[in-house]
């Protein structure tokens, strides 16, 4: 292990009472490391442990830094890339399930491949018995690799593995903000949005050495990938609100489908503005023309233009009161200048209770 400043690896250990496995887990970086020609650090990142965790640690010559302010698998991660020396730094969890033996060669394959990530990818290798519980296997991580391959043109297999080797000058361009378990998510989308070389290499996983129960919790920490992973997709939102307008459209001239119109046409409305709403409160991102005009309308032209939404709405409004047996053909055309309208407003003020 190096400690001077010259260091090729970083290796990032987040902690939170590990005091039962985190040994094993150094010992076994060291065994992979030593004698290899690379100079490396193992740091572990303490998240408020109360047992023996540091003090272990310190004893086998890592150094151990603390994350005392914000709580959770991201911030300690976070915290340990700050701290890190390294052109590489790599992480994976202390509970002795990773086989970080394999850090050499995901080490060379970066190297060598001159790539910004690389994975160790548990569903390419060995996984053992009962070590995935099967929500995860064939649910959870399935469903949310496929969600970021199409959202984000990536060809992974598992965006949920913890073991990880990045680039840190990639990574300090991502402005990773993460602090919990969507941390993992974050760093492939940033990672893909900027077009980073990702590669997977096969490795597996081992069952939890750990007494007690993890720190993972399946559904909420699963939702919170999930909803940052559609943070970060205003461009399908656009897309799935053009496809229900214009389905919407074809329904009202061509069919007698006026419900199903009428409620393809509301989610047409809502699924368009929620892609100005990430838009505009993410900041990245493209949007076609038409979208950006609405974003980055100005106070005077918003003002003219939702007095037209309200025009239309009242006249609209006359129509079907006027023609009530018509009224199933007006109402769809009331919806457009409703749903505009209102949404635009809600938009522009969240916009400005940010800024």
């Amino acid at each position: 292990m190096d400690t001077k400043n010259n260091v090729d690896l970083s290796f990032v250990i987040p902690c939170l009472n590990e005091e039962e496995t985190i040994g094993g887990v150094i010992d076994e970086i060291n065994n992979a490391l030593d004698g290899s020609g690379i100079k490396y650090e193992i740091i572990v990142s303490d998240n408020g442990s109360t047992d023996k965790s540091k003090d272990i640690s310190l004893s086998k010559g890592c150094r151990v830094v603390e994350e005392r302010i914000h709580k959770g698998y991201g911030a300690a991660l976070q915290k340990g890339f700050g701290a890190a020396q390294g052109e590489y730094v790599a992480f994976s969890d202390a509970d002795g399930s990773y086989i970080v033996s394999h850090i050499k060669d995901m080490y060379k394959t970066a190297k060598e491949k001159n790539c910004d990530m690389v994975i160790a990818s548990r569903l390419k290798g060995e996984i053992e018995e009962s070590a995935m519980p099967f929500l995860h296997r064939y649910l959870g991580t399935p469903v949310l690799t496929f969600l970021i391959n199409i959202f984000f043109n990536g060809r992974l297999s598992d965006c949920n593995s913890g073991f990880r080797l990045i680039r840190k000058e990639a990574y300090e361009k991502w402005n990773i903000k993460g602090m919990g378990m969507e941390f993992a998510s974050e760093l492939l989308v940033k990672a893909l949005k900027n077009k980073a070389s990702i590669i997977e290499i096969p490795s597996g996983l081992r069952r939890d050495k750990r007494s007690r129960s993890p720190h993972l919790k399946t559904w909420r920490d699963g939702m919170r990938h999930l909803l940052f992973i559609l943070s970060e997709s205003a461009h399908i939102f656009e897309y799935v609100a053009y496809i229900f307008v214009l389905l919407s459209l074809f329904l009202l001239s061509f069919t007698p489908h006026l419900t199903i119109s009428l409620l393809l046409m509301i989610g047409g409305f809502e699924s368009f503005f929620i892609s100005i709403f990430l838009y505009r409160t993410h900041g990245n991102g493209k949007l076609n023309t038409l979208t950006r005009i609405l974003v980055n309308l100005k106070e005077d032209t918003l003002f003219f233009f939702l007095a037209a939404m309200l025009f239309m709405l009242i006249i609209t409004g006359i129509l079907i009161v006027g023609f009530p047996d018509m009224g199933a053909i007006f109402a769809p055309i009331a919806v457009a200048p409703l749903l505009t309208g209102s949404n635009l407003l809600l938009i522009y003020m969240s916009k400005k209770a940010d800024d």
